[in-house]
């Protein structure tokens, strides 16, 4: 009964604090989040649903402007995976009868039938199982499925043919009607704790001004006044109704506003988008393809263009400026060069661990308790120009590295392995100073190693994205450097790409 009881209140939980997540952003006039309803709309995804400004609003994952989400949350107290068939299974959603494809697609039929406009998204802290071939079919980025995959195959002979055949014949349609109804689809993957989200959402209240509950608290009240709200039949909110029912509440306070927020993202965080409070934000998603770029000339013909435009223009008029990069190792490097250490500019980084947290060269006094940068040196020709540098912070990337560079670089005559010296490991970088110290560090190695070294160095990355974007403020001091890409999903051999060179003649432009 206790575990019963427990089960049904974290899910309540989950629930509000979603909800408050996305219905905080009314209170931001720039935000395109223009009303927000809780427990109504199509069943099955009737948990939490936003609605966007039109003129305003992010695109879906063909480019088409998203005007609704509609979300089912499901929240587990123990870990575990599902996969295609329990779309089909009435009782992975609790059900007797109806599973929640079944009304995927009456929701699909009434709210988008043309397969377009609107999303119907699955937000569980489950995940995809990893040997289950809706994982493949999935997007990493946007969490949408990715119709070129459901559709690799022409027959049923084959995994993506087995999904097609076993949903087609779970709702008796045709294969026309489930692509409109697949284009609909998302699955949004909750990595943060509860405590996570309360901490994400403590950050979102200061800024848009509603009352914080200090950490230390038990007790957290939004959890249940929005169940509350929902006995008083008050179910949907825009703007004026929402800041009217906060006020009768006693939640607002006063906003800090702070500095503005201004995001850049090649792909997109399972529910934190960026639009919905950034005052400006780059969208590089359509010139990718999940991780891999689309063109690789893209790179340095419109990607690295279009970000130093946004970032002078964004810099231009704040001394103290706040960046939210969901990008790749590349791009964060890119930033870094093109605000870098010279340009009178303090940054904040929104850091992304098990919560949302600022980081910036002064958030902290150093310690020397902080791990330090093991540097090692393994000769791998001795007869060549280049310098590879493997920089394991999150985890060890020197076999990868050492790897590639022996059966695809000729060029590189020895490689720089670069560690914390507490071990590779999500926690090994403790702040934004320890950041900033460490990427200090790894300059000072890699010109120690340079010195003897003409050619180019060659960088391959596994940090934070704070990290990196420091390390890219100190470019000129490490000269002539190759960014890559490594290749997580296994779709291209689970290997390396080459991404961009700097300096380059149009950096200079």
């Amino acid at each position: 009964m206790t575990q019963a009881v427990t089960v049904r209140r974290d899910g309540d939980t989950f629930q509000a604090r979603l909800f408050w997540y996305h219905a905080a952003r009314l209170l931001d006039p720039d935000s395109p989040v223009v009303r927000v309803g809780f427990e109504t709309g199509p069943k099955s995804f009737d948990d939490i649903w936003v609605e966007y400004d039109a003129a305003r609003s992010a695109v879906d994952h063909y480019g088409d402007p998203l005007r609704r989400e509609h979300m089912q949350c499901k929240w587990h107290v123990t870990p575990g995976t599902y996969g295609y068939s329990h779309l089909v299974d009435p009782e992975f959603i609790n059900a007797n009868a109806r599973s929640l494809l079944q009304r995927a697609r009456e929701a699909q039929l009434a709210h988008a039938p043309q397969g377009c406009g609107v999303r119907f998204k699955l937000v569980t802290n489950w995940r995809l199982d990893r040997d289950d071939p809706l994982r493949e079919m999935v997007g990493t980025r946007s969490g949408a499925m990715r119709l070129e995959r459901l559709y690799g195959s022409v027959t049923d002979n084959s995994k993506a043919g087995a999904v097609r055949k076993a949903w087609r014949e779970h709702l008796g349609i045709d294969e026309a009607e489930l692509r409109l109804l697949a284009r609909t689809l998302a699955f949004g993957e909750a990595t943060d704790t509860l405590d996570g989200l309360r901490d994400q959402l403590d950050l979102l209240f200061a800024y848009v001004g509603l009352q914080r509950i200090s950490a230390n608290q038990s007790a957290f009240p939004y959890d249940d006044v929005v169940f509350q709200w929902m006995a008083q039949g008050r179910l949907e909110f825009d703007r004026a109704g929402f800041r009217a029912v906060c006020a009768r509440e006693d939640l607002l306070g006063a906003a800090r506003g702070g500095p503005w927020v201004f995001g850049v993202k090649s792909f997109e965080h399972a529910f934190d988008r960026l639009e919905e409070r950034c005052h400006a934000v780059l969208d590089m998603i359509p010139s990718f393809d999940e991780r891999y770029i689309r063109s690789d000339g893209d790179w340095e013909t419109k990607l690295y263009p279009a970000l130093r435009g946004f970032l002078l223009a964004a810099a231009k008029d704040q001394p103290r400026l706040r960046l939210a990069l969901d990008a790749h190792v590349t791009l964060a490097f890119v930033a870094g060069s093109i605000i870098n250490i010279k340009s009178g500019r303090q940054v904040e980084l929104e850091q992304r661990s098990t919560g949302r947290r600022l980081w910036s060269a002064d958030d902290a006094i150093s310690d020397p308790s902080w791990p330090a940068l093991v540097a090692e040196t393994v000769e791998l020709r001795s007869d060549q120009p280049d310098l590879a540098v493997a920089l394991g912070l999150t985890h060890d990337v020197s076999a990868d590295a050492r790897r590639y560079c022996e059966t695809a670089l000729p060029s590189v005559g020895r490689l720089l392995i670069l560690k914390p010296s507490s071990g590779s490991g999500a926690q090994s970088v403790t702040c934004g100073r320890h950041a900033f110290e460490l990427a200090d560090a790894a300059t000072s190695a890699v010109r120690a190693v340079k010195a003897d070294v003409i050619g180019i160095a060659h960088l391959f990355i596994a940090a934070p994205n704070a990290f990196t974007f420091f390390l890219g403020q100190r470019q000129t001091a490490l000269g002539s450097v190759r960014l890559y890409e490594f290749d997580f999903d296994g779709g291209r051999g689970r290997s390396y790409m080459a991404a961009l060179t700097l300096p380059f003649s149009k950096a200079n432009a």
